[in-house]
């Protein structure tokens, strides 16, 4: 095996550890993991958040054995395959095996960590991103044409998997047309690869179009309820915060795309880079939708910097740039990544909000990151929700219905009860009803400030609060579990119109 195949084995490996060893065992799975898992059970070619890949995965992973070692990997896998992507990028650039080398430090000591621990579009976005950036620098050095259909498969996969792959076509055909490679709108291979993209696209656009495109209605609630939040220049500084160990090359590669003669027929790299980060802005984005820009950007800086250090007393420096990323990573490896047991959070609780990570969604400070926090109570919620439907009667249907898609998927997972499934009235598992078979009793599982009615308890025989989630880290602290037994009215005409109030929301009839 050649000496460049066996250090890129070592980086995979390396790679793999680091994402494991990122997450304590007794920490949960993320909330928003449950719900990408259970699209398995409902395949469709649309869902009200997300286009279908993930949903693809979670088949995988279902077919593998459904534990948490293959949820965790899936992730890991895409992190590994943007590495392998990068380390090509560098060799077809002209880079050494240090060029490699210092590539794949800037992406191993990096936010990719963070975001490879979780099973969401967003290890699968990036992954894309990067793939789009290569196959236009291949078609650039070639002129070979099938590098144009390698690039409209690599969009339309990051389409089907997040739809926020659209904001860097936004911000790249005008920096193709601003660079010097205007000639490509010439070639009429970029057309059928545009149209192959589209046809690729087709299903998920037709399965918008015949749901009221609840994307639409996504994108609203996001932007009233979380976007706002977000402050631009906030924004900008995170950009410095992802990819801070490895800065510098990431710099150097914007620097050298943008002026060296070395590159110059790779200006569009850089424009593209300033043109999406400025779009991302003015939308008040939140800040880790750009990630997908920087492995190409650190793929240049790493040639450019590695020419640099080649001879003389720069040579020198070569240690010093390789390991320097390492150094920098490490301080902040446990603050970024919940590493330590929840039990240690608690006595010693880290010093997470120097790093301004304590901030969530809502804009308000908080105990522990918001990450950490989706990813406890889990179980023990599962293990209340079961004990519940132990105590149900045998005779009659039990529906078990959430506030929440985090809760409901949870149990899914979680349960160690055969058959039981949870549903909400809350994103894609309000399509998920089936309202056919009499509801004669109810598992209800809710946020802890919500409470049962006495119109409610004279719908059933018999109440009981079942428990709380008590981890006190817990985002999901004081949900609750109610039984409730013995139908007294008809739930299924109650529920039914619930959730055809609900759909027509999300399908923007009201």
């Amino acid at each position: 095996m050649k000496k460049e195949s066996l250090v890129l084995l070592l980086v995979i490996l390396i790679k793999f550890l680091l994402q494991y060893i990122a997450v304590h065992p007794d920490f949960d799975l993320h909330r928003d993991e449950f719900l990408h898992l259970d699209q398995a059970d409902h395949l469709a070619w649309g869902y009200l958040s997300v286009p279908p890949v993930t949903s693809w995965i979670s088949v995988l992973i279902r077919e593998l054995g459904n534990s948490e070692f293959w949820v965790r990997f899936f992730p890991a896998l895409f992190g590994v395959l943007t590495i392998w992507v990068v380390w090509d990028l560098v060799k077809r650039l002209g880079g050494n095996l240090f060029a490699q080398l210092l590539a794949a430090s800037g992406l191993l000591f990096s936010a990719l960590v963070r975001m490879n621990i979780l099973f969401q579009p967003n290890s699968v976005d990036i992954l894309c991103w990067t793939l789009v950036g290569y196959t236009l620098v291949r078609f650039v050095q070639t002129q070979q044409n099938k590098w144009l259909y390698f690039l409209a498969l690599s969009f339309a996969f990051g389409f089907l998997n997040k739809y926020s792959i659209i904001f860097l076509a936004m911000g790249l055909f005008p920096a193709l047309a601003l660079t010097s490679e205007p000639s490509i709108f010439r070639n009429k291979h970029l057309y059928f690869a545009l149209l192959l993209a589209l046809i690729l696209v087709s299903p998920n656009l037709i399965w918008q179009w015949q749901n009221g495109f609840p994307v639409l209605t996504h994108m609203k609630l996001l932007s009233k309820y979380q976007l706002v939040n977000n402050s631009r220049v906030g924004f900008l500084v995170e950009q410095l915060l992802f990819f801070y160990p490895g800065l510098f090359i990431w710099v150097s590669g914007a620097i050298a795309a943008g002026t060296s003669v070395r590159f110059a027929n790779f200006r569009w790299v850089f424009w593209c880079y300033i043109f999406t980060i400025g779009i991302f802005t003015f939308f008040q984005a939140k800040a880790y939708y750009a990630i997908g820009l920087y492995p190409v950007l650190i793929g240049f800086g790493a040639v450019w910097l590695a020419d640099f250090v080649a001879e003389g007393w720069k040579s020198r420096l070569k240690p010093i740039l390789l390991t320097l990323p390492l150094i920098l990573f490490l301080p902040a490896f446990s603050l970024i990544h919940p590493v330590y047991s929840p039990e240690r959070i608690q006595s010693d609780p880290p010093a997470y909000s120097r790093l301004g990570l304590n901030r969530w969604e809502d804009g308000k400070e908080h105990p522990i990151p918001q990450d950490f926090a989706d990813m406890m109570g889990w179980r023990e919620l599962a293990h209340l929700v079961d004990s519940a439907y132990q105590m149900m009667p045998k005779e009659g249907r039990t529906l078990i219905i959430c506030d929440n898609y985090g809760q409901a998927g949870a149990i899914n997972f979680y349960t160690q009860t055969p058959g039981l499934q949870a549903l909400t009235m809350n994103a894609d598992y309000l399509y998920w009803f089936d309202l056919g078979e009499k509801v004669d009793h109810l598992i209800l599982v809710w946020e802890k400030d919500e409470q049962i009615t006495y119109r409610e308890l004279d719908f059933f025989e018999e109440y009981q609060e079942i428990g709380k989630i008590t981890h006190p880290l817990a985002r999901e602290k004081g949900t609750t579990v109610h039984f409730l037994r013995g139908a007294k009215v008809n739930l299924n005409a109650i529920l039914n119109q619930e959730v055809a109030e609900e759909k027509n929301v999300w399908e923007g009839r009201q």
